[in-house]
């Protein structure tokens, strides 16, 4: 086990050094002049009012507003694709899932902790959105849809929507999580909160619409740098969101990760992991963990270390070549070019 330890920080120079790292981290643009404006539609709202209004209507209502999205929901909680409104045993279904107990303490719940709406949700939502729209202007937005996920996933990526799963977004008290410590174990739920939703959003249309990962991303370095990629995509898009938020840390995990920020290089050298493509080898620096295995003394060690290291290649690499576009970052492929382009030695 490689033990990392640190020397006793002077608590004001640390503070100085993580505020200038955040701030080189994203340049500061105006995107005033972009006419756009994105709002979370509340379709678990709209859904719930079946209940209360004449079903047939507002189902027919429903998907005339919200198409294939409705097909695809509906598929989800009935456990049908064929979804046909005229037919009386699929209201007979709905009227179920309305007098189900878990349905309604949901719905509370719900009610509860958004009493208030997601107006401040939809500001952050507009500002990311014209942030997209600065850097890719030909880029078709989705609509945005809030929903009843079944605590299946956080968001949800489809033809040209992004479905929110507001049941994963109760806070980190919720009464439900514990319950669900099998899919969700604390480590992860602590971040069911409302400041991760925009951060969620945006990392979703990263990851699985504008930016999928190619088949041909293997080795342990091209999986650092492109989610390096992303991450830097985030910082961008994002400039006023902590970097413990957008990856997902603690304090505590991203003042560790900064203090061994030249051991963990360190290590992923001496381990001879960068050019590894046994999956199975290098998915532990890879995925969500309470902490990375083999490094920190006593599993106070930071999760998914590649990320990390990744997004601050990407950082030194753009730092260092003001003239690369965020477009043109994005498109890059070669992460060799990018990690020597970085002169990164975890410094």
């Amino acid at each position: 086990m490689t033990v990392l330890k640190a020397k006793k920080p002077f608590y004001f120079l640390v503070l100085l050094a993580v505020a200038l790292s955040a701030c080189k981290s994203h340049k500061t643009i105006d995107v005033s002049n972009i006419q756009l404006e994105a709002k979370i539609e509340r379709f678990d709202q709209e859904f719930d009012a079946m209940r209360t209004k004449p079903m047939g209507a507002q189902a027919a209502y429903l998907q005339r507003k919200y198409g294939v999205f409705y097909h695809d929901f509906m598929g989800l909680i009935l456990q049908d694709r064929d979804i046909n409104i005229q037919d009386t045993s699929y209201f007979q279904l709905l009227r179920k899932v309305f007098a189900n107990q878990a349905y309604n303490d949901l719905k509370h719940d719900v009610d509860s902790v958004y009493k208030d709406g997601l107006d401040k949700q939809d500001e952050e939502l507009t500002d990311a959105f014209k942030h997209i729209k600065y850097y890719f202007p030909k880029k078709q937005l989705p609509r945005v849809y809030s929903y009843y996920s079944g605590f299946l996933a956080q968001t949800t990526i489809g033809n040209n929507y992004i479905g929110v799963g507001i049941d994963l977004f109760l806070g980190a008290n919720s009464r439900f999580y514990p319950a669900l410590t099998e899919a969700y174990p604390h480590y992860l739920s602590r971040f069911f909160n409302k400041e991760n939703i925009i951060p969620r959003i945006v990392e979703g249309i990263a990851r699985e619409d504008m930016f999928p990962e190619t088949d041909s991303s293997k080795t342990l370095l091209s999986k650092m740098v492109y989610n390096g990629k992303i991450m830097y995509f985030m910082d961008q898009i994002l400039p006023d969101v902590g970097d413990s938020t957008k990856i997902g840390y603690t304090a505590a995990q991203i003042k560790w990760c900064d203090d061994f920020k030249s051991k963990i290089w360190a290590y992923f050298l001496g381990e001879n992991l960068l050019y590894e493509s046994d999956y199975p080898k290098i998915q532990k620096y890879l995925t969500e963990a309470p902490f990375t295995p083999g490094l920190g003394e006593k599993n106070e060690s930071a999760p998914k270390l590649a990320i990390w290291t990744g997004w601050q290649i990407v950082r030194q690499y753009m730092d260092k070549h003001p003239e690369v576009t965020l477009p043109q970052l994005m498109a890059d492929g070669d992460a060799q070019k990018i990690l020597n382009g970085s002169k990164y030695k975890g410094k």
